[in-house]
């Protein structure tokens, strides 16, 4: 039988409608396979043991009376660290933050709270959020279930390891750069960066966004389904869809999809021949399919890629400059190296220049996508890397050059998936991207949904060594 800290948030509440499942039971079972994998992955910030299984058993009375809140009610759920939870400290991944417990749940945690989700906790983020690896301050070192001495990627660090080890079905991440896609291509899950505004966020920012890190895709949906609900605090949200996107997922037709694959961007970090061939064998698959697949010429240049990197030094330095000097004396010492070696220095021409570059690139991402339905590229440039690295290249002068594939679209606002697709030949996890035009969420949705029926049967998952 599986283990119930293994079974989907599909068949959760499909077992709590027909009562053969206990979310007290489901909840006290992902409760130990935290207790087990946490002295190794180290991938939680706060476990909330007793407001969990208070919840649970609230959640357990509403399905024996017929009245569940949601289809996730009793739904074991973990939030990343940034998104603020009521009565929780969001040190923002740094040793630098005032540990003042938040007033209030921001949008993302208030829509898990009115669909009855268990929240066991927090995850563990890296410093100021600005960091593809699972490196913190404050946090310490998050690990890669699939294999300890390997980095989790980041930001969204302890979400992805949460995910791929088993703390319950469903985990919400952040992204402003590839923070859910990349630790979801490391970790071997499905994370949706959603159009930047889709699921509401407080505080808003430019391409910034929460979205879902799960093992399939129908958990995404649903717990898409679930985010997506309006709030007011987010000025940049979109106009609220009446969409099931789980009801909505199956049946995409694949014949005459128009598809771009982007073998290799050509800036940044070198791509690893594993990653791809990865993404080179998703591509093959589809055009077996019916799909018109069609190979796409690079289209980010080095400026494009060193204005993103201008704008978040700047954005990051900004946020140290206030700070007095015991307290960013705290600061990650490679990241207060990145955000400082030359943004310090920096002028409003060299800000400015910067966020045009930003725009050029906005504008060059919607236009490669333009052509087709949807595009497939690789996610992350390299298998693995140490644990312990703070960035895949270790250069705190070159903080950002593994990002090239994942970025634009942040700041085009066009969603964007991260799907597995095979191992490594060092049993790593490989992760392909799925791209849609602007506010295309429900086909991104559809097309990784179709990928992950048609790609190479998938490794067991993980599980915690016993001692």
């Amino acid at each position: 039988m599986t283990h119930p800290a293994d079974l989907s948030a599909a068949e959760l509440s499909a077992g709590y409608a027909r009562a053969t499942l206990s979310p007290v039971e489901v909840t006290r079972a992902v409760l130990d396979r935290i207790a087990a994998w946490e002295p190794v992955l180290n991938a939680m910030y706060l476990v909330h043991r007793e407001s969990a299984l208070a919840d649970a058993r609230a959640a357990e009375a509403r399905w024996r009376a017929g009245n569940p809140l949601s289809p996730l009610d009793g739904v074991p759920v973990t939030v990343k660290e940034n998104i603020h939870t009521r009565g929780d400290p969001a040190p923002i991944g740094t040793a630098a933050a005032d540990a003042v417990p938040m007033p209030r749940d921001a949008p993302p945690a208030a829509r898990l709270r009115e669909a009855g989700c268990v929240l066991l906790g927090k995850t563990t983020m890296p410093d100021l959020g600005m960091l593809s690896a699972g490196v913190s301050s404050v946090h310490g070192i998050t690990r890669n279930p699939w294999n300890t001495a390997c980095n989790t990627s980041g930001s969204s660090s302890g979400a992805g390891a949460a995910a791929a080890a088993g703390y319950g079905p469903l985990h919400v991440g952040t992204d402003i750069g590839g923070s859910i896609r990349l630790p979801a291509a490391h970790g071997g899950i499905f994370g949706l960066k959603p159009s930047l505004g889709r699921v509401p966020i407080d505080p808003p920012f430019l391409g910034r966004v929460a979205g879902p890190m799960t093992r399939s895709v129908r958990d995404a949906a649903m717990l898409l389904s679930v985010l997506a609900r309006p709030d007011v605090r987010d000025h940049m949200s979109l106009p609220p869809q009446p969409t099931d996107y789980a009801a909505a997922l199956e049946g995409l037709p694949v014949r005459g999809l128009r598809i771009g694959w982007l073998a290799d961007m050509g800036v940044g970090l070198p791509l690893d021949p594993q990653v791809r061939q990865a993404s080179a064998d998703a591509a093959a698959v589809l055009a077996a399919a019916g799909a018109q697949v069609s190979p796409i010429a690079p289209w980010l240049s080095a400026e494009m890629l060193d204005g993103i990197c201008t704008f978040l030094e700047a954005r990051s330095h900004n946020d140290i400059a206030d700070m007095p000097a015991e307290r960013r004396a705290l600061v990650l010492p490679f990241v207060m190296r990145w955000c400082t070696w030359r943004a310090a220095g920096f002028s409003g021409r060299d800000v400015m220049t910067g966020f045009a570059r930003l725009m050029a690139m906005r504008e060059a991402a919607v236009r490669a996508v333009s052509a087709f339905d949807f595009v497939i590229s690789p996610v992350s440039p390299v298998v693995s890397y140490p644990a312990e690295q703070p960035s895949p290249g270790n250069d705190a002068t070159n903080a950002l050059s593994h990002i090239a594939y994942t970025v634009a679209f942040n700041f085009s606002e066009q969603p964007a998936a991260s799907v597995n697709w095979a191992a490594s030949a060092e049993g790593m996890p490989l992760g392909v991207q799925v791209v849609g035009q602007r506010f295309d969420d429900l086909g991104v949705l559809r097309l990784s949904r179709v990928l992950e029926q048609l790609r190479p049967a998938q490794r067991p998952w993980p599980l915690p060594v016993v001692a």
